[in-house]
């Protein structure tokens, strides 16, 4: 049962630093991007909720450096997203907010290219027969 609550528990703070991030946050490092926050995991005591950001990295920068400038800009707003959460919702202890990139993206492009170069290497059935 408590899973379930730790789940709902992640949707709102989910829902609340999203909105937040729509409504205006003064940092440039924030504000001047596409930032998507693909899901929060709170730990079964509820004190810390691991916030997964994705930010979108055009063309012709550099995706490391990127997400190392989106990092340091949710560290450095850490204190007034957690307060804005707690005012969001109703709780007697807010969790801390721990910021982490997620992969997720990158690891499944990954997957599907090492799928897509067995496809071509394997040879077709039809063909042998």
């Amino acid at each position: 049962m408590a899973r379930h609550r730790q789940g709902r528990l992640g949707e709102e703070i989910k829902k609340s630093i999203s909105s937040i991030l729509i409504n205006g946050v003064k940092d440039p490092r924030l504000a001047n991007r596409i930032i998507t926050i693909s899901g929060v995991d709170v730990t079964s005591d509820g004190s810390y909720a691991y916030v997964y950001v994705t930010p979108l990295v055009l063309g012709n920068e550099d995706k490391d450096k990127v997400c190392e400038e989106v990092l340091a800009g949710f560290n450095k707003a850490k204190g007034l997203l957690r307060n804005r959460v707690a005012s969001d919702i109703k709780l007697r202890h807010t969790p801390e907010l721990v910021f982490r990139i997620d992969s997720s993206m990158d690891y499944g492009r990954h997957i599907d290219s090492l799928l897509a170069e067995i496809k071509e290497n394997t040879p077709d059935r039809s063909e042998e027969e």
